[in-house]
């Protein structure tokens, strides 16, 4: 859509953090499009390179947070627009507008588009009730050859996207996960999110993704798959410390009781994290 508007898009050969903070250099991009593993993972970089033509970055395919937010905000001065749209829906359907409301939220329906938050038989939730995001407006597209997956995606003329996510008092959406990410461990609902979020607060903390992993006494357990920052030592000292801030911070139950180091994780050409390659490690 950049070039319906008449606007240049800069191609960059592969979307890596380099190529990425280049071409805004050297093509003077006013405008980014971004999910935040590519966001995080650019931030390190930011002072090698001059990104003064920078005016707007727009957020999507994973959830954007706060403290990521936060930290571009008070080094670039730039809000970071947070939203959620989908492959089938073209483009974004909820958005912060550029003076953003509430840091985290994914904000209001852009105009056209109706959304509201549904349970599993479809009945409209009241606002700050949990459930599945369904929308509906003047963009779709059909799964080719696919007449199951359409079924389960479209559900009387709402598009259904497999995310969780709850309305406040105020009309935003926040995001809380995928609904087929839920971890079950010895009976408790354990959210991943709400795990990740809590890791990537402890200092020694760069990147992090949660996955449940099969255990034969609780069913699965929490393991955080985790690349450290500069300065913090890959061993069992660190774990422990990671470890014990969670228990301190949330609910004891939800601690990783694995914990995996990496160098990098794995993520798609656009940055999301593959996540089914962690599961397969």
């Amino acid at each position: 859509y950049p070039l319906y508007y008449r606007a240049t898009a800069a191609l960059v050969p592969a979307p890596t953090p380099t190529n990425l903070l280049q071409a805004v250099e050297n093509c003077q991009v006013t405008s980014l499009y971004m999910v935040p593993t590519a966001l995080n993972a650019m931030y390190d970089e930011l002072d090698n390179y001059d990104i003064g033509s920078l005016k707007k970055i727009s957020s999507a395919g994973e959830n954007l947070q706060p403290a990521l937010w936060e930290k571009w905000y008070k080094k670039t001065g730039i809000k970071i627009v947070n939203g959620i749209g989908t492959t089938e829906t073209l483009s974004h359907f909820v958005s912060e507008p550029l003076d953003i409301e509430k840091v985290g939220s994914a904000g209001r329906p852009v105009p056209g588009y109706n959304v509201q938050i549904i349970d599993e038989n479809g009945n409209p939730l009241p606002r700050g009730e949990t459930g599945l995001i369904a929308l509906r407006g003047p963009t779709g597209c059909r799964y080719f050859d696919d007449i199951e997956r359409q079924r389960i995606f479209v559900r009387n003329g709402w598009n259904v996207s497999g995310d969780l996510f709850k309305q406040d008092a105020d009309g935003l959406f926040w995001f809380i996960e995928r609904a087929d990410d839920m971890i079950v461990s010895s009976g408790y609902n354990i959210s991943p999110q709400d795990v990740e979020k809590t890791v990537l607060e402890h200092p020694s903390v760069a990147e992090c993704a949660i996955i449940g992993i099969a255990d034969e006494a609780r069913g699965k357990i929490v393991s955080a798959c985790i690349v450290l920052n500069a300065g913090y030592d890959e061993n069992d000292a660190t774990k422990v410390s990671i470890q014990d801030y969670v228990k301190q911070t949330i609910a004891p139950y939800k601690y990783p009781r694995d914990i995996r180091f990496y160098k990098s994780l794995p993520r798609t050409s656009t940055g999301k994290i593959q996540r089914f390659r962690l599961l397969n490690d």
